[in-house]
């Protein structure tokens, strides 16, 4: 696992943390962690399958649609990318 050390804290910020940590009934070091995974990793991030399924609700997309889209669908698998 890795480790973080913060520098240069101010004051006023440490102890609203060390309260902060009181009131959740944590160490200051544990609120600190769950404060980051919060920030970097939201429980409501925004996921790009249900924001296309939401889109297609909104517009009224049918099955019958999709079968469409399937049907003129290029199906020739991709070539892998060269380099050379």
């Amino acid at each position: 696992m890795g480790a973080i050390t913060i520098r240069n804290l101010p004051d006023e910020i440490h102890r609203a943390l060390r309260v902060r940590a009181a009131m959740h009934g944590r160490s200051t070091e544990a609120e600190a962690r769950q404060i980051l995974a919060e920030a970097v990793m939201p429980q409501r991030r925004l996921r790009m399958g249900d924001a296309l399924a939401a889109i297609g609700r909104k517009i009224g997309l049918t099955e019958e649609d999709f079968a469409v889209l399937e049907s003129v669908r290029d199906k020739t698998p991709a070539k892998p990318t060269r380099f050379e």
